[in-house]
């Protein structure tokens, strides 16, 4: 599938904001912080949507109004030319990003970093033998 570059500025843009349970709706999340995920990468919203078969396109140059040092946002179109849905399950920007959020923490990227830590210190955190009440 070509994708034409004139007619991306007619996509829906999804913010890795939108979907972020660390920040709050002032600050631009637009679904409930209990169905959202931690730190959403632009990379990952990428490929929960080709997961989803929904046309995207990725641009790291640009950046969310509210917060513009988090660079990145997500194009994607819902529906084909003729008004029928990509996916048949998705019909609004709301239900793609919900989507996205319960897919993201499977994520194979997310997943293999959580890998059980190196238990080597199971002693515990050693104190110094010094402490308690000062001498006067």
């Amino acid at each position: 599938m070509q994708i034409d570059p004139a007619n991306i500025k007619k996509w829906n843009v999804i913010y890795p904001v939108y979907i972020n349970s660390k920040k709050t709706v002032a600050e631009g999340r637009r679904i409930s912080a209990t169905k959202a995920c931690e730190n959403p990468t632009c990379i990952e919203i990428g490929d929960c949507c080709s997961y989803l078969k929904i046309p995207f396109a990725i641009e790291l140059d640009k950046a969310y109004p509210r917060d513009f040092m988090q660079r990145g946002r997500l194009r994607v179109q819902l529906k084909r030319e003729d008004g029928s849905l990509w996916n048949s399950e998705i019909d609004s920007k709301k239900q793609l990003m919900l989507r996205i959020a319960e897919l993201i923490p499977k994520h194979h990227g997310r997943t293999k970093k959580q890998e059980p830590v190196n238990t080597s210190t199971a002693a515990g955190p050693s104190k110094s033998g010094k402490g308690g009440r000062k001498k006067k």
